[in-house]
């Protein structure tokens, strides 16, 4: 068991002595005024944080705006910059799974050549697009 002893005086022209212990392993901290000696010992509850509470919670909270706001805007944005970034002749895949080559852009929508020798052609929205492979090659 640690005890700490922390002894102050007041600056008035009064004799009051406190003493303070602290019991760490507990969390409390007892004060004695010697000045009165009927009356009993002052007991306080620290708090199990300390007064650095505040900073955890805040610290907390900016953890929580990097895993959940921060990471998804970022993907968000490398997407519309890839879909930006399309031309003709691009190969592409949905997230469907669909492969294709890119023949016609317009605004919102992408016409994809899927199959060379009917010559099919398919629309999909622009966010349907999830991987550029001519651009991508690995």
């Amino acid at each position: 068991m640690k005890n700490i002893w922390i002894l102050a005086q007041a600056e008035t022209n009064e004799e009051r002595v406190e003493a303070t212990r602290i019991d760490e392993e507990e969390g409390e901290a007892t004060t004695v005024v010697p000045s009165d000696p009927n009356a009993p010992p002052v007991t306080q509850r620290r708090s199990p944080f300390g007064g650095s509470m505040w900073i955890w919670v805040v610290l907390m909270f900016v953890m929580m705006y990097f895993l959940l706001f921060r990471g998804p805007r970022k993907k968000q944005q490398q997407h519309k910059q890839m879909v930006q970034t399309l031309g003709k002749n691009d190969r592409v895949r949905t997230i469907g799974g669909i492969i294709g080559t890119v023949v016609d852009i317009k605004d919102d929508e992408v016409t994809l050549k899927v199959d060379e020798s009917t010559n099919t052609k398919i629309k999909v929205a622009s966010s349907a697009i999830g991987k550029n492979l001519s651009k991508d090659k690995v």
